[in-house]
């Protein structure tokens, strides 16, 4: 008892304190500011990132700590140790009681609380050990800015840091050594600034940001989220009822300030215009509305309005139309709009998921927008889960979902989509009996225009199948084939004005479709996607207007796609039994079919460096390059994937597998090659001596690059080879293609000792 007692005295303590063996410090100076700036910096990356003020109250502290820290490295400080506990506590405390409140991405919470475990740890770093673990943290630090930001105001961050890492890890190093620190007394301690040496630290910095560059051109983009908690926006609550009927677009008139055909009705239908002018905003795009009016003209001003982190470069969906009318279309049933409610204790919403039969994949999806938009929410085709801000959310008939406030500039949300792939064979394939339901809701044409529509939509059908258009012997059977002829007859036959201004003015009675195909003979882009859906539904195809953005432009360093509201833009979908909707793009300059998960992003990176490399280069030299380097390129992205898919193999799995994969890929191409060129002997073996030339010639030709075409006769041929060849060259051409036809129509034999002496001699030429 005594000897317990003896433990509870202060006294007692204070004197094992007093006589424990002195900690080990850090005397160097340079090392302790190296450390400082690195937090310091991983503080101000954490706010340049997500938009936060840590640095207002942390950056300070930390200097304070550092200094303090520095003049009691000697001391025991047991009582500054104890407060630091305590902070510590109530740091870990307010972390855990606002993580309750939080049911949204964590990220920016954890590095809340390392920095404010840093700034006390700070107050007490007298070892090396200590200082280590201040790198770490700013390393971290820096690694959680990385993943949030969405801009390029990051690579200038990062840059500094590497550049203030290099030399604190040689000082890291030194210490670890036990060797002195850097003293800067005088000039002559060469010794001692060597560490500092500018060549050497340039050298390294240029050296490690160039294998850095190369590592993230090559490294294959392999998506993929590993965890299902995504980033949503914090809670947003909502006022009054929602019905999910009303769209709010900023960019139409707003009740009881429109003039003329302005203004907003009960159901949230809006004209855009300004006035007595027919004109779109130039902010906002006009098609985000449940009726719109396409006879408006005008241009918007280019502007950043989201950013998209997707696992599959897509069509930003928003919203479709089924009613046509005459000069727009609207939304019929907006009347019957769903609302979804999610759980209090998730962002999470179900969607309900259509009956299709085709092979799909799941792609993720996260949007932070950067500007206004309305209350419509973008999203790949056929969303099954979307994590919203919201309580609720709506889905109207056409699968477009709105929510209950406008999406205002900075808010977040994530959607999970089940995107079928675009199997042109089975779509093909795919029946074209209509259930009740899509028949009365997708075949609808103005009575007015529908006879007429319909019979220039069958004339074109009936010359295609006529003229065997494209040299190919399938007719226009289905209605997929169907489809994508008519979306490629308006890219080819109509056009587009320069300025929109420039585009005729349609009567009050006159219709959009017939004035665009018999009178105007083009008009405005998304005018081309109404026309596509009419001349589809006139003969029995169903079909529906969709808007939404495109992928906008895909940047390279932060892995997102930038979407502006010029991206903008409408165009067609048609219905298949069983499959589903799949879109077709009948806008001139645009591709025929958008973009969507068929496209590989795994080497997206070193594709759109090369893409901005060749971009400063001249013409000849680019092509020069890709001549070259095509193939191996080719073989190498081919061989980075397969090796970075080893990795879940474990170690024997990625060393056996490289071994293997090496040596097959290597005797497949060397067999692969010899195969086919004694194919080619052997063939060429069993011909008659003139065709046996003849051939040749052709082969010799291809190689410079002029390949014969199927529908081209031989002498019409020679005559396209006159302007790739010198004129001793084409002479000789000429003479065996001559000769060619005579031997094969007008059965007479050639001089082919001659002939084939003559084409020896050119072979000989070009090889010398």
């Amino acid at each position: 008892m005594n000897r317990f007692s003896g433990y509870l005295r202060i006294g007692y303590w204070q004197q094992k304190i007093q006589n424990s063996s002195p900690i080990e410090v850090e005397d160097s100076i340079a090392f302790r500011v190296l450390v400082s700036a690195l937090v310091i910096i991983g503080i101000v990356a954490t706010d340049v990132a997500a938009e936060t003020r840590f640095s207002f109250w942390a950056v300070p502290l930390s200097m304070v700590g550092g200094i303090w820290s520095y003049y009691r490295r000697k001391h025991k400080n047991v009582v500054a140790k104890f407060c630091i506990a305590i902070g510590m506590l109530l740091a870990l405390g307010a972390f855990f009681g606002r993580l309750i409140g939080e049911l949204n991405d964590t990220r920016l919470l954890l590095a809340e609380l390392l920095i404010q475990l840093q700034v006390l740890h700070g107050f007490d770093m007298p070892r090396r050990k200590d200082l280590g673990y201040s790198i770490v943290i700013g390393l971290i630090l820096l690694g959680v800015a990385a993943t949030l930001s969405q801009t390029l105001a990051f690579a200038p961050v990062l840059l500094l840091f590497l550049a203030i890492a290099l030399p604190t890890l040689v000082l890291d190093y030194r210490s670890r050594l036990g060797l002195e620190p850097l003293a800067f007394k005088k000039q002559s301690q060469k010794k001692d600034i060597k560490a500092f040496d500018l060549k050497f630290l340039f050298v390294n910095f240029s050296l490690v940001v160039a294998i850095g560059l190369v590592i993230f051109a090559v490294l294959p983009r392999v998506p993929g989220y590993g965890l299902r908690t995504f980033p949503v926006s914090s809670p947003i609550n909502v006022k009054g009822d929602f019905t999910g009927r009303k769209i709010v677009n900023p960019g139409y008139v707003r009740s009881g300030n429109n003039k003329g055909q302005g203004g907003s009705n009960s159901n949230g239908n809006s004209n855009a215009t300004t006035g007595d002018r027919r004109e779109v905003d130039d902010n906002f795009y006009y098609g985000f509305n449940t009726k719109i009016d396409q006879t408006l003209r005008g241009e918007m001003k280019p502007k950043l309005v989201m950013r998209v982190r997707s696992q599959a470069e897509g069509f930003w969906r928003v919203l479709a139309f089924d009613r046509y009318t005459g000069k727009g279309w609207e939304i019929s049933r907006n009347d019957k709009v769903k609302r979804l409610k999610r759980s209090p204790f998730s962002y999470q919403t179900f969607l309900e998921r259509p009956l299709i039969i085709g092979k799909t994949k799941e792609v993720v999806q996260t949007y932070t927008l950067v500007s206004e938009l309305p209350n419509l929410i973008p999203a790949m085709s056929y969303p099954k889960e979307i994590y919203f801000p919201t309580p609720m959310i709506a889905v109207d008939t056409e699968g477009g979902l709105r929510a209950p406030v406008g999406l205002s500039e900075g808010l977040t949300y994530t959607v999970l989509s089940e995107v079928p792939y675009r199997d042109r064979t089975l779509l093909a394939q795919a029946a074209n009996k209509y259930s009740n339901n899509i028949q009365n809701y997708y075949l609808q044409v103005p009575p007015n225009i529908s006879d007429k529509v319909k019979q220039f939509t069958e004339k074109i059908i009936a010359d295609y199948n006529r003229q065997r258009v494209g040299q190919t012997e399938k007719n226009l059977s289905s209605p997929y084939e169907t489809a994508l002829y008519l979306a490629q007859y308006l890219k080819q036959n109509y056009t587009v004005p320069k300025n929109s201004f420039e585009a005729p003015l349609l009567d009050e009675k006159e219709d959009l479709v017939e004035a665009f195909l018999f009178k105007n003979a083009g008009g405005l882009p998304d005018q081309f996607s109404t026309v596509l859906t009419v001349m589809l539904r006139s003969i029995g195809i169903p079909a529906r207007l969709v808007a939404g953005f495109a992928p906008g432009s895909f940047n390279l360093f932060t892995g997102m796609y930038e979407v502006r509201n010029t991206d903008a833009y409408a165009m067609t979908e048609v219905y298949f039994p069983k499959y589903g909707w799949f879109a077709f793009d009948p806008i001139p300059n645009h591709p025929l079919i958008p973009p969507s998960i068929e496209e590989t992003q795994t080497f997206r990176a070193l594709r759109q460096f090369w893409n901005w490399v060749a971009g400063w280069l001249p013409s000849p030299v680019t092509g020069f390059l890709n001549g070259i380097f095509g193939n191996v390129f080719s073989a190498i992205t081919r061989l980075i994937s397969w090796f970075f898919s080893l990795f879940s193999r474990g170690i024997f799995g990625i060393l056996s597998g490289l071994t293997l994969l090496t040596s097959v890929s290597l005797f497949c191409w060397l067999g692969w090659d010899k195969w086919k060129k004694w194919r080619y002997r052997q063939f060429l073996g069993k011909l008659q001596p003139m065709e046996r030339l003849y051939r040749q010639m052709l082969q010799w030709n291809a190689q410079t690059g002029v390949t014969k075409h199927p529908a081209q006769t031989p002498l019409e041929y020679a005559r396209v080879l006159n302007e790739h060849h010198s004129a001793s060259t084409a002479q000789v051409i000429e003479e065996i293609s001559q000769a060619y036809v005579s031997w094969r129509y007008g059965k007479t034999s050639p001089d082919i000792n001659s002939l084939r002496h003559k084409w020896q001699q050119i072979r000989n030429t070009a090889k010398n």
